[in-house]
């Protein structure tokens, strides 16, 4: 299938490592033109192989440099017509009563206003040009509660909305924004994760694995994690000519994770 990808100016934020990177590497295989936004980069020379991408260093909580990226984004290939919004961190964790205001604050600052800063400085050039794709990065945590990751969760579930108002407000002028929320996928982020666990505990990697499979994500039918390539294969399909008629949905990709039938 043709996905009409060739040429298209896309921004790929937290393109440095796991979901992110596995849909720039995608985006080049299509023949996109890809910039990375990220704080920092380790882990992108490989990405060379498929394509020239082009790395621009931004914090997502600086609204400044946000705007500064977009910038040298434009001026380096052109107004962005694609736009992936991946970047993101687990957050304060614990307890409800014991997380404080600043955990709850950093949490939001970049999982749910970095979201609204990226849109705000993309969205302008794509009503212009009357044709664009949004993919924010979501998560199962948006829907379904888990009690000690209530801000990551509360972030999720907020982003989920803000990708529905986009849709309303901005579809009518071509530009299309949808969400994919996958759940448990190897990345850096639940590596440290098992990781913890598994010193916790004083088991291995494997076992760490299968212990908060069991455990803590018994709603995945699938039993086990998810790969970066699988969520990466759905957010790229979004980002085309072949979704024209998709606005405002939320795609899971999550092994059956979520058991009810809305959203």
């Amino acid at each position: 299938m043709d996905l009409g990808l060739s040429g298209k100016v896309a921004v790929v934020t937290g393109g440095d490592s796991g979901i992110g990177k596995a849909t720039a590497e995608i985006l080049l295989k299509e023949g996109a033109k890809v910039a990375i936004l990220n704080r920092s980069f380790d882990e992108i020379d490989d990405l060379k192989a498929f394509g020239d991408p082009f790395p621009v260093k931004a914090d997502i909580t600086s609204l400044e440099q946000v705007e500064a990226a977009r910038d040298q984004i434009t001026e380096h290939f052109g107004p962005a017509e694609i736009l992936v919004h991946s970047a993101g961190i687990t957050g304060a964790v614990g307890d409800f009563l014991e997380i404080d205001d600043e955990g709850w604050m950093h949490t939001i600052n970049v999982n749910l206003m970095g979201t609204v800063r990226v849109c705000r400085a993309f969205i302008p050039a794509m009503r212009k040009a009357g044709w664009g794709r949004i993919v924010l990065l979501g998560s199962e945590d948006a829907v379904q509660p888990y009690i000690e990751d209530m801000p990551y969760c509360s972030c999720k579930a907020g982003m989920l909305n803000l990708t529905k108002n986009l849709s309303k407000a901005y579809a009518k002028d071509g530009v299309l924004t949808n969400m994919v929320s996958p759940a448990f996928v190897e990345t850096a982020m639940t590596n440290a994760m098992m990781r913890s666990r598994s010193e916790e505990r004083g088991i291995s990697m494997d076992e760490a694995v299968k212990s908060f499979l069991a455990e803590n994500r018994p709603g995945i039918e699938v039993g086990r994690r998810g790969r970066v390539e699988e969520v990466a294969a759905v957010i790229t399909f979004l980002c085309s000519e072949q979704t024209s008629y998709v606005v405002g949905s939320n795609w899971r990709v999550d092994g059956g994770s979520v058991s009810t039938i809305s959203t």
